[in-house]
């Protein structure tokens, strides 16, 4: 028994002993208190997004003629990924960070910031070991979002957004495997760039996954996001001008419950005036993934005879999940048999789920990873630029309870991320705003390599996008007396109005703006296209029903109006030219061609006696 007890013992009828004790108690007590509120104000003042506050001076600047340094006088946050001399890598983990000896080196990137002129002035929290996308830390607490507080950040790299949406830094640096930088990018309404896998080096920083990870960036202003991306990726100041086509990925942007008023349009608005933007174009991502990416198809649920986009994308995510699993044992295997029990429960899982994993099917996922590449390189070519909402949903509430949903949220964020992290390519968040109080966000993604395409872009289109975004958040939803008809559906129901008035360039135009709020209708561009028959436009008839097509492969009406536009294309060439290859091989080829797409409305309705009466015409020909 202890002396202090003693002598209480001994004196508990001294009524100045229990004084003494009261006092002693309540000190410890406010003093308890005040720590409590000290440390809340602190979190508050910084958002709770940094573990440890430092400076790392920049290099002195080179002696005139050099050029300036083109970070001067910019501030800058780091993940707890990084390496800082002196300084022990916490991984997000409190046991990591016991188990671990100070780092001997600061990381590559961090050295080339300092060298540009910039200055360090923290290191921030990020989800631990570098799994999750959600931002919450048990053990250091979890950042708080500048937009929604009552909501989380977003994750792995939460407190390098919030240290830039909080404007405590000009940027940062975070780790992207799986969305680290695009989701909190989103959810904390800035831009985050994720360049293509392996172009910015990872000396100095702990992996996670290192064929799925890239180290990123956050910034709130897109001169600072380009002059980060040019000095880690050591590219050239010059812009090149050149042609840009843009391709909505229409079947992810039905994932999303934002407006496409409020996304979809106001890109096509803003790229409307800029030069250098070719008409955009459409394309179902999940289908083309479907098709092209054939070793895919063994990891995907079958349902019925057809995998839908969500289908596709999800077993596309299921395949990179496995990779980081997978990674992630081969990196950290004996550190976590022994510390896996000192992990957050979610990220505890994580690990377990690691360590559980095997290698049967290895060289499967990567022939996925390896195909994946491929074909985006195949979609966008040189000139190509995808855009796709960032995330799905808006960010879950704080300590969210309900595993169904938080599972639900999961599924479709890593389907959207999963799209960049398996291709490798560069993919950048753009903030459009908000809608109601959840920040809204759109995607742009290009080819491997294209990082310096990416940027500009961004530079370009960047003031366009905040004034169409402004723009859109005053625009009250068009809806009819029901309340429940979307803007595109009100500009459609308008063209039929002046179609049926014979007022076919009414028609046209009306079609035109419901297109514009919605590309992801194949009836919009079959109507226009038939309005544009009516004119004798036979080239623009054509065009739309191609996109039709490409949208809903089963629209018959759209192959018979193709059918007639290409027929009436050919009579009105052979016409004005005063042919006479009737008869001959080349004119058989053609009227060949041409009534394919009347035999395929056929098939589609045996009994349509449009296709029928136009295949045996053309038969005849």
């Amino acid at each position: 028994m202890s002396n202090t007890l003693t002598l209480i013992q001994s004196n508990a009828s001294n009524p100045k002993v229990w004084v003494v004790i009261g006092v002693t108690v309540a000190g410890i007590v406010i003093l308890a208190e005040t720590r409590k509120r000290r440390i809340k104000a602190l979190r508050e003042e910084d958002f709770g997004a940094f573990l440890d506050r430092f400076e790392l001076l920049p290099f002195p600047p080179p002696p005139p003629p050099a050029a300036k340094q083109s970070l001067s006088a910019l501030t800058f946050s780091i993940s707890d990924a990084f390496d800082v001399k002196d300084y022990i890598t916490g991984f997000g983990s409190p046991q990591w960070k016991k188990t671990h000896e100070a780092a001997e080196k600061t990381a590559v990137v961090v050295t080339t910031l300092l060298k540009n002129g910039a200055t360090c002035v923290g290191k921030t929290i990020m989800d631990e070991l570098g799994f999750g996308i959600i931002g919450e830390n048990k053990h250091y607490g979890t950042p708080i979002n500048p937009l929604m507080p009552s909501n989380v950040p977003g994750g792995c790299s939460s407190g390098s957004a919030v240290s830039v949406g909080a404007e405590l830094v000009d940027f940062s640096l975070g780790i992207d495997t799986t969305g680290g930088v695009r989701i909190p990018a989103a959810f904390c309404g800035i831009l985050g760039f994720r360049p293509s896998q392996g172009t910015v080096s990872s000396v100095g920083v702990l992996p996670n996954s290192q064929s799925l990870e890239t180290v990123g960036w956050f910034a709130s202003d897109p001169s600072v996001l380009c002059q980060v991306g040019h000095a880690l990726l050591n590219l050239s100041a010059v812009a090149h001008r050149r042609q840009r086509s843009l391709i909505f990925a229409d079947d992810l942007f039905e994932l999303s419950d934002i407006p496409k008023q409020k996304s979809v349009h106001v890109v096509r608005k803003a790229i409307e005036n800029l030069s250098g933007y070719q008409t955009p174009k459409h394309v179902n991502v999940g289908q083309y993934v479907a098709s092209n990416v054939p070793s895919l198809a063994e990891f995907c649920e079958q349902s019925g005879k057809s995998q839908n986009s969500a289908s596709t994308l999800k077993a596309l995510s299921s395949v990179m999940l496995a990779i980081q699993r997978h990674e992630f044992k081969t990196n950290h295997e004996e550190w976590s048999q022994t510390c896996k029990s000192f992990l957050g429960p979610r990220f505890s899982n994580d690990v377990v789920t690691a360590l559980k994993s095997r290698n049967e099917s290895i060289k499967s996922l990567y022939r996925v990873k390896t195909e994946m590449r491929a074909t985006i390189q195949s979609l966008l070519k040189e000139d190509g630029i995808l855009v796709i909402p960032t995330v799905a949903d808006p960010p879950p509430k704080l300590n969210t309870k309900n595993k169904n949903s938080l599972n639900e949220f999961l599924d479709r964020t890593y389907a959207l991320s999963s799209i960049a992290s398996m291709s490798g390519c560069c993919q950048v968040t753009i903030p459009l705003g908000q809608h109601g109080d959840r920040p809204i966000s759109v995607s742009f993604l290009t080819y491997y390599g294209g990082d310096k395409f990416l940027l500009d872009t961004i530079l370009d289109v960047y003031a366009s996008l905040q004034d169409q975004a402004k723009l859109a958040s005053n625009l009250a939803p068009v809806s009819d007396t029901n309340g429940n008809m979307e803007a595109s559906e009100v500009m459609k129901e308008k063209g039929n109005a002046a179609y049926k008035g014979r007022q076919w360039n009414k028609a046209v135009n009306f079609y035109t703006e419901a297109i514009k709020l919605n590309g992801a209708n194949a009836t919009y561009f079959c109507n226009r296209a038939a309005a544009f028959l009516e004119l004798g436009c036979f080239q623009q008839a054509e065009q739309d029903c191609t996109e039709a097509m490409l949208i809903d492969k089963k629209n018959v009406k759209a192959y018979l109006r193709r059918g007639t536009a290409r027929e009436s294309l050919v009579r009105y060439k052979e016409a004005a030219a005063e042919s006479t290859l009737s008869g001959t091989v080349l004119e058989r080829n053609i009227w060949f061609i041409i009534s394919a797409d009347f035999r395929h409305a056929l098939v589609l309705e045996p009994q349509n006696k449009t296709a029928k009466a136009a295949e045996k015409r053309l038969r005849n020909s």
